[in-house]
């Protein structure tokens, strides 16, 4: 029937009641339906910060196509909103509220409908809808489904009582999982895979009234209370209304202690009783059940009390609160007793399911409120790049990973949960967090200490909100500047990589682990295992990936020398754990081909476990078995087998367990291997102090983004830059120069962070707190005109500085080939050209990598390598104007073009714009001197025993080199210059200096 009908129909109806019977009805009757879409033309097309319904879809196909079509059977005007699709991954369509305007209340209602075309097609559509936070595409999405079971139009009614929190993803990771009603921004609808077909649908609308079990609530002031043995727990039973009005009719609250663990009368007095809440009780009204427990004398594991509750006339909670008395008494339990015992103790004790728990790491967006940690026993929780609390703050952290550490005191054994974050370049998902420059520009440094401090006020910064362990430090060779991960490495050397290794002290401290327990120290990672940036370009199966995840072809020489050598440094360093790659490694004439780093049993229980000696545990990076051959079962088998003792299933942990569990029944992964895995997470876990103190220890959280910390990254920022050309003198800046600043780094903090910041991809503009260049140069006191694109007049001025480079990205979507390059964008080209031919002129290149700049070069009378310097701007400034030297050196070969590419140090052809390992200075005295000069050097370098003055006398001999060299850097000076730099990194003073020689005499 027609709408207009059914209205006609509803007021003959009401003709004949009488007025008593009218104003009975009126006072029962529903509130006016609310239009939230009519599709006549009153919302556009538009996606934010216009109001509007707009397409998504996971590639380009998947997008529906839409339109506002004129249809005769309209259920509602004149007009439907009608589509087509076909999707292969996921997609749909979205109405968003503008983000500038108010949310909507839809809190008076029972529930939203719309019209539906049916096609009978037997597939389900996920319809959600958003609500609270800053705007639609910022807010909680809460989901539900409809089938397509009919033919026609049907009018689908969903109470707002069937949606549920969606657990597989949330785009600001979640805010309150509590479907408030009060700030909501819009729908959207998931169309079927895998099916093409058409769909129409019409006025969508609030309808109902909303009755008070969806309005007030009941709530527990916790899920979990644990409790010592003999003590008690108050449970607090809060009574809330959606926009805080006092409850309109009574709320009863029955509650009564059964089921468990625990033994009533024994472990326990039992209780039972009511609580009311009679109508008109205010919203936040709390009453109070106290259960006591009982003391004997036994040693026991945890023992639970569920306290169930009934509501009548509101929303129940979620979840049975559990009261939890401690286990107590048992060996494991005793800090005294050494690691070992501990561990061997808790493992004998242990269930086949709470073992395969520990070795399982989820996602903290994929288990909701948290129940499932002690549902599945999970040993280990983690942040992937951009999953954050809301707010992103270090107190929110702290809470929010307090209450997970919370959930696992419900389990038997009350083992602490392992949590973990990508901390790449300082506590980089934390807005705020003091962000260092990329491993890149700490490899140019060239300075260990300054890498352990790094660390350090990394490791504090992280451990203070609650995190102890820390995906870092990635200790892979990149040879290949085309991968999007090249400036995660520290330098193309694995001498370089080695020495800057001194970063995991400053992550952990002492080898040993003996102070992985202290509130500023975290357990580090290496990562990834092994030859990660040894993969050849074009080798990738990954999607859109050209290099990244690709293969590695190595003899086992190189494999040694260049991959292996890093790791060794690492375990003797006491690394905590070591996370294989997702690429592959074929060893020349080994047989094997290509095998993915997770199925390389020779690499990981032979070489990492059984030669090298570690100790710790192997975590698997975010999903790396699905990329194994076979089936899921396969991929289990294969990934435990071969040494991987924990994997990170970040939403298919359930999946893991079960399969695990099922696979050591079926005798295909032994108790032994499971045991020495599990022996692994519990060790670290006992060395981090965790069994003591589980929570997060935030005396430390005063200091995050401190000026001491930034003082760190400020001076890692101007160490870093790499000065590599300077004519003329032109650097460093005066102050009483007028400078004309521009490029499209300049004034970019998302730019100058790069990927791995707040997000994973990172993003353009000012996501955290930081200083960039240009504000860098204006707090040094720089008499600065600033112009992005060089639009302003150029005339006047006494110099130029163009800040230009590249925008944020990470792994495989930033190599080159996916719709990356290594060219600058034509603005920053059209910066460079204008702003140099105009006056005298510094470029600084702030990238993850070298830019191909060579045709520029004869105008540019100043180039710095910036490398990602941080949020610390001021460092940059800091050698611009002359307060530091520029004192960097190229941790990676800088190439000429494109189809130079791999070059590295050590190839027998090597014919580089800029070598690796040069570096101008501007200090006050630049060396002086010829070959003898060199010769001398060369003999005091023969007799040294002391790494400080050897790297003294190289340096004195390659800033002298470099005089030599100048402008004119050839195939022939460069090949030596950059074996000396790597015979410095492995001590060999004298040999340095002699290729120094070679490389003077070519010059």
């Amino acid at each position: 029937m027609p709408r207009t009908a059914l209205l006609v129909s509803t007021a003959l109806c009401a003709a004949l009641l009488t007025p008593a019977a009218v104003s009975r009805a009126a006072a029962a009757a529903d509130p006016a339906p609310t239009p939230v879409d009519r599709f006549e033309g009153e919302v556009p097309f538009a996606s934010q910060p216009a109001e509007g319904i707009f397409t998504w879809g996971s590639d380009n196909d998947d997008p529906p196509q839409l339109a506002l079509t004129a249809r005769p059977d309209a259920p509602e005007g004149e007009h439907v909103l009608s589509g087509t699709y076909d999707i292969s991954g996921y997609g749909g369509f979205t109405h968003d509220f503008a983000a500038t305007e108010p949310a909507h209340d839809w809190s008076a209602h029972q529930g939203i409908r719309f019209w539906w075309d049916g096609r009978n097609t037997g597939k389900a559509t996920n319809f959600e809808i958003k609500d609270g936070g800053a705007n639609g595409e910022a807010s909680e999405l809460w989901t539900t489904s409809f089938t397509d079971d009919f033919t026609g139009w049907k009018q689908i009614e969903i109470p707002f009582t069937n949606f549920v929190y969606r657990t597989d993803y949330q785009p600001v990771g979640g805010i309150d999982h509590v479907l408030g009603l009060t700030q909501m921004w819009g729908y959207a609808v998931t169309l079927p895979v895998g099916l093409k077909g058409q769909f129409a649908m019409d006025d969508v609308e609030l309808y109902g009234k909303a009755d008070q079990s969806l309005r007030a609530s009941v709530t527990t002031d916790s899920a979990v209370y644990p409790v010592k043995e003999g003590g008690t727990a108050t449970v607090k039973v809060t009574v809330a209304t959606t926009g805080s009005a006092p409850i309109d009719d009574p709320v009863t609250v029955a509650y009564t202690s059964e089921g468990g663990t625990a033994a009533a009368g024994k472990d326990y007095t039992p209780v039972s009783g009511t609580l009311t809440f009679p109508a008109g009780t205010a919203s936040g009204t709390t009453r109070t059940v106290t259960v006591r427990t009982l003391r004997d004398k036994a040693a026991e594991s945890a023992e639970t009390i569920p306290l169930k509750l009934t509501v009548t006339g509101a929303k129940a909670p979620a979840e049975t609160p559990q009261v939890v008395i401690d286990a107590h008494g048992l060996p494991y339990l005793d800090s005294k007793l050494p690691v070992k015992k501990r561990v061997a103790d808790l493992l004998k004790r242990m269930s086949l399911e709470e073992k395969a728990g520990q070795m399982t790491q989820a996602e903290r967006g994929g288990i909701g409120t948290g129940a499932d940690i002690a549902a599945y026993d999970l040993g280990s929780l983690l942040s992937g790049g951009g999953s954050t609390p809301t707010p992103n703050t270090a107190a929110a952290w702290a809470k929010m990973i307090d209450s997970f550490q919370l959930r696992a005191q419900a389990t038997r054994f009350q083992i602490p949960l392992i949590y973990g974050v990508d901390a790449v370049h300082g506590h980089n998902n934390l807005a705020g967090a003091t962000i260092m420059p990329h491993n890149i520009g700490i490899g140019a440094t060239r300075d260990p200490q300054l890498a352990q401090k790094t660390g350090a006020v990394t490791a504090s910064e992280v451990r203070a909100t609650g995190v102890p362990w820390d995906f870092a430090p990635c200790l892979c060779v990149t040879r290949d500047e085309r991968w999007g991960r090249s400036y995660e490495s520290f330098g193309e050397d694995p001498a370089l990589v080695q020495s800057m290794e001194t970063m995991i002290q400053g992550l952990q401290g002492a080898a040993n682990g003996s102070q992985l327990k202290d509130d500023d120290k975290v357990l580090a990672t290496a990562k990834h295992f092994v030859g990660d940036g040894g993969t050849a370009y074009g080798s990738s199966t990954t999607g859109t990936y050209t290099i990244d995840q690709g293969v590695t072809t190595v003899t086992r020489q190189q494999l040694e020398a260049i991959h292996l050598a890093p790791y060794r440094t690492a375990v003797d360093r006491g690394i905590g754990t070591v996370m294989p790659s997702y690429s592959s490694l074929d060893i020349v004439g080994d047989g094997l081909g290509p095998v993915k780093m997770h199925a390389r049993a020779d690499m990981i229980n032979g070489v990492l476990k059984k030669r090298m000696g570690f100790d710790g545990f192997v975590i698997s990076d975010w999903n790396a078995i699905d990329q194994l051959p076979g089936d899921y079962a396969a991929h289990v088998d294969t990934a435990v087998n071969v040494g991987v003792d924990m994997m990170m299933v970040p939403y298919s942990y359930k999946d893991f367990t079960s399969t695990l569990i099922a696979e050591v029944k079926a005798g295909h992964v032994t108790q032994q291997r499971i045991d020495d895995a599990v022996s692994r997470v519990l060790t670290q876990k006992f060395r981090l102090g965790l069994f003591e103190k589980p929570y997060a220890d935030t005396s430390n959280a005063s200091k995050i983004g401190s000026t001491s910390h930034r003082a760190v990254a400020r001076q890692a920022a101007a160490e870093s830059q790499v000065l590599l050309k300077n004519t003329g003198g032109v650097l460093p800046l005066k102050k009483n120069q007028k400078v004309y600043v521009a490029g499209s780094n300049a004034d970019d903090l998302g730019n100058q962070t790069g990927g791995w910041t707040i997000t994973w991809q990172g993003a353009s503009g000012t996501d955290t707190t930081g200083t960039t260049i240009l504000q860098g140069m204006r707090n040094a006191g720089g008499n600065v005109t600033y112009s992005k694109d060089a639009s302003a007049p150029t005339g006047g001025y006494d110099v130029g500085v163009v800040v230009v480079g590249e925008t944020p990205y990470a792994e495989g979507v930033g190599d080159v080939g996916n719709g990356n390059d290594l060219t600058l964008t034509p603005a920053d080209q059209a910066a460079v050209d204008k702003v140099c031919a105009a006056m005298k002129c510094a470029v600084l290149i702030v990238s993850g990598r070298p830019q191909l700049i060579g045709d520029r070069l004869p105008k540019i009378d100043a180039l710095v390598a910036s490398w990602l310097p941080g949020t610390e701007g001021d460092g940059v400034a800091d050698v611009l104007y002359g307060k530091r030297s520029f004192t960097g050196q190229l941790p990676v070969t800088w190439p000429k073009s494109e189809a130079q590419l791999p070059i590295n140090v050590g190839d027998t052809t090597y014919d580089p714009q800029f070598p690796y390992g040069w570096g101008l200075t501007t200090l006050t005295k630049t060396p002086t001197g010829g070959t003898s000069a060199l010769r001398a050097l060369e003999a005091a370098a023969a007799k040294t025993r002391s790494a400080a003055t050897g790297t003294a006398l190289v340096t004195r001999a390659r800033l002298l080199v470099q005089q030599r060299i100048g402008r004119n850097i050839t195939a022939a000076a460069s090949k030596p210059f950059a074996d000396a730099d790597h015979l410095l990194l492995t001590g060999q003073y004298a040999a340095a200096v002699k290729k120094l020689e070679e490389a003077y005499r070519a010059a």
